[in-house]
């Protein structure tokens, strides 16, 4: 892809990354949610002296309103191509950077990782790659009304209230709280992103595989939240099981109570402060 790919945010974030002479710390989005989800992040990790970057993914509208207006401009978002764009942020830092990711955003940093594009990674309740079998009960209850019906392979995917209640905030008790984030954050989500991962065991070709062995790889963390309802315990310690067996340090950390909005619900500040005591001790 060409440089025209980095838009005018992206270049001002790595621009000034760059004159900052601070370590950069790419964040990456995962699905149903838009690189504004970081930005409490953003704020947490500039403060403790880090240069913070959140890539788009290709053809993500600027803002949640924008997103609702036109859900289909996901549709045809696939993880290679989330990849290679963050890639190429990557590429035009002057130090390599720490990146962190949620969801499907922390298998991208798993991925980005194995290519030894990362300091150090921090994986947050972090997609499925391949080699990764276990597909939890729960798991399948978010995505099997996505996956009976083949046509979603080429749709945009926006969750209901109940499906995002299910697959995101079963850990909060508060209504008011699940509909706020719901509101402020949820917009829709390609599905061939979600098939890639559903299928990552059975497809040879898979974008949704992560080199958990190459020696650049780089310390990891992986946070996991306890009632993840999305990607349970299961899937995160398979990750941390293949990742353990690389040369760079290799930790998990269960967060208790926690669901999938652990990143951008009232208790974020625990988890980035977890990330953040990680990162430390490296860069």
């Amino acid at each position: 892809s060409s440089m025209g790919s980095i838009s005018q945010r992206e270049q001002a974030e790595i621009e000034a990354a760059n004159k900052s002479g601070s370590t950069p710390v790419v964040f990456i989005h995962g699905l149903w949610v838009l690189a504004s989800s970081w930005d409490n992040w953003v704020e947490f990790f500039k403060e403790a002296g880090y240069a913070p970057l959140t890539p788009d993914w290709p053809d993500d509208p600027e803002t949640v309103e924008q997103a609702r207006a036109d859900p289909e401009a996901f549709a045809g978002q696939k993880l290679g191509q989330v990849a290679d764009h963050t890639t190429e942020v990557i590429a035009a830092l002057e130090k390599k950077p720490v990146v962190v990711g949620h969801s499907t955003g922390g298998l991208l940093a798993e991925m980005l990782a194995g290519r030894g594009l990362s300091g150090v990674t921090v994986a947050i309740d972090p997609g499925v790659f391949r080699g990764v079998l276990p597909l939890p009960f729960s798991t399948l209850k978010v995505l099997a009304p996505i996956l009976r019906n083949p046509l979603t392979r080429g749709r945009a995917i926006t969750l209901s209230f109940d499906q995002f209640r299910y697959g995101w905030t079963n850990a909060i008790e508060s209504d008011d709280e699940a509909k706020r984030l719901y509101e402020e954050f949820h917009v829709a989500a390609p599905g061939i992103g979600l098939w890639q991962m559903a299928n990552a065991n059975l497809n040879p070709w898979t974008e949704a595989k992560a080199d958990t062995k190459n020696p650049d790889r780089g310390p990891l963390l992986i946070i996991e939240g306890e009632k993840d309802h999305t990607v349970p315990w299961a899937i995160a310690n398979a990750a941390y099981k293949r990742q353990k067996r690389n040369p760079g340090v290799t930790e998990i950390k269960q967060i208790p109570n926690r669901g999938h909005s652990l990143t951008i619900d009232s208790g974020w500040r625990e988890v980035a402060q977890t990330a953040l005591d990680f990162v430390k001790r490296f860069a």
